[in-house]
């Protein structure tokens, strides 16, 4: 490594107070989102007793919400100029309308009509969805501004990853104890979200205060363009193969989520088991985590990325043999399988993505970590979105019996009914073969993502001479122009 490599890689170095508070950040992001995912669907027919395939409708619609207002806050982040930076003071405005919205999105309206409690849980939906859009977009875009070096923005991932995945273990596993410990379904819910309310908001406080931003990137701004804004970056090669990754990543793992109360339920007999079964999953992913970031560091982040790809693959295969007659032992196994394979692919996704403002930098000159971060965050909320209307309409076409609810003993109670052989065959085959489907056109776009360390360190070393306004050399001005072509494209 030559001596200037070594300067900057000293520059870009975090500290540990900044990768931890940061880091905590995420709770409300991996929390927020495993609740959603495993449970609301579930909290939707079967609590406020909305027809499935209207309960999908419910998330869908948001996401029309979601499609413009992710991107614009992105776009706004990128200009806001406060004395707290471009990203850091949406963390302090959210932080008592994240508590306020997360309890509205879980509070069980008593109304009598089926249209006025899809009214409700459409309203409530939307309103969540602004704020997390607010607070998560600013908050994707902070990560690659905090630190330029390729491997420290693993470590600085990894810090990330363990609170996002132990927000997640907690959020698989207390809701249900929670609701549990509460003789009235309804009062068990409101209880959970004014707890995970709390806890989700609170960590920003230490967010705010741990970390800088880089007033050399606060650039001059330009006015709102559409083609600019919205179109250009779906023209940069290496930002559509990360999105494809992300996108096919995550509904996969927003299917299986969505899935996996009625698979436990229903099929295997098992439902009490749902969230330790998740919550194995999520612990492994947490204890792999130094591995992972061990195995991105040592051969790159494509590679680990594609090597979590594959287990994850060969896990869901493995699904086919668990049965009513599996032991818990086996069960639990199974569920860390999965999570060896989601925890490298949710590392490494977080990682590389921290690289493309670089490969936007070399196309425009412009910072636009906002920009990408809108994008990025609709299209996680649309892999959710997705999951959640593909799994209510796929239940219901194949004969889903909600609970009917009976009063016993004073309090109302949600009796499960038994389910069809075509209801259980179809909860076998979404389980299993569309996970792997999904996951193939992941693993393609992996392939064909460009942008390697080798190519990295070019690439950062080029900004560097660009940001300095050095003349380049015909030997630069030749480099910038492969780079453009293999990052960027024509």
């Amino acid at each position: 490594m030559t001596e200037r490599a070594i300067e900057s890689e000293e520059r870009e170095r975090l500290s540990l107070k900044t990768k931890i508070g940061y880091g905590m950040g995420d709770i409300y992001g991996g929390g927020a989102f495993v609740i959603i995912g495993t449970y609301y669907l579930y909290f939707l027919t079967d609590v406020l007793r909305i027809n499935p395939a209207l309960a999908g409708t419910v998330i869908m619609i948001s996401k029309i919400w979601d499609a413009i207002t992710d991107p614009l806050m992105g776009i706004l982040s990128d200009r806001t100029r406060t004395r707290f930076g471009r990203r850091r003071i949406y963390f302090l405005i959210g932080i008592p309308l994240i508590f306020i919205s997360f309890l509205l999105l879980w509070y069980p309206v008593g109304f009598e009509t089926e249209v006025q409690r899809f009214i409700y849980a459409l309203v409530s939906y939307m309103f969540f969805a602004t704020v997390i859009t607010m607070v998560m977009v600013p908050y994707n875009a902070l990560a690659p501004e905090l630190t330029l070096d390729y491997n420290e923005r693993i470590n600085l991932t990894s810090f990330r990853m363990f609170f996002s995945m132990f927000s997640s273990v907690v959020c698989a596993v207390l809701p249900l104890e929670v609701v549990k410990r509460f003789p009235s379904v309804k009062t068990g819910y409101v209880t959970m979200a004014t707890f995970f309310g709390l806890l989700f908001a609170i960590p920003f406080i230490f967010t705010f205060l741990t970390t800088r931003e880089r007033p050399e990137f606060w650039n001059s701004t330009s006015k709102l363009n559409f083609k600019e804004d919205f179109l250009e970056p779906f023209k940069n090669r290496s930002f559509l193969m990360v999105l494809f990754m992300y996108l096919f990543g995550f509904l996969t793992m927003d299917i299986v989520m969505a899935i996996l109360i009625y698979f436990t339920t229903y099929y295997l007999g098992k439902g009490g088991l749902t969230n330790y079964a998740l919550g194995v999953l999520l612990i492994t992913e947490i204890l792999f985590i130094p591995l992972w970031a061990y195995i991105g560091r040592r051969f790159g982040k494509r590679t680990a990325f594609i090597t979590g790809v594959l287990i994850w693959m060969f896990a869901m295969a493995l699904s086919f043999v668990i049965g009513p007659k599996s032991t818990t032992t086996a069960i639990f196994i199974f569920s860390a399988i999965v999570g060896i394979g989601t925890g490298g692919v949710i590392v490494m996704i977080y990682s590389i993505f921290a690289d493309i403002p670089d490969v936007d930098e070399l196309k425009t000159g412009k910072r636009r970590e906002g920009t990408y971060s809108g994008l990025f965050t609709f299209m996680r909320k649309l892999s959710s979105a997705v999951g959640l209307f593909l799994i209510s309409n796929i239940i219901a076409l194949a004969g889903y019996i909600p609970p009917r609810e009976e009063v016993v003993n004073g309090t109302a109670k949600m009796v499960e009914q038994t389910q069809t052989p075509q209801f259980i065959l179809a909860l076998r085959i979404v389980f299993a073969v569309l996970p792997i489907g999904i996951l193939t056109l992941c693993l393609i776009a992996a392939v064909k993502y460009p942008l390697t360390r080798k190519l990295h360190e070019k690439l950062k070393h080029l900004l560097e001479l660009k940001r300095q306004k050095v003349a380049l050399g015909d030997e630069w001005t030749e480099e910038e122009e492969k780079l453009k072509k293999l990052l960027v494209g024509r």
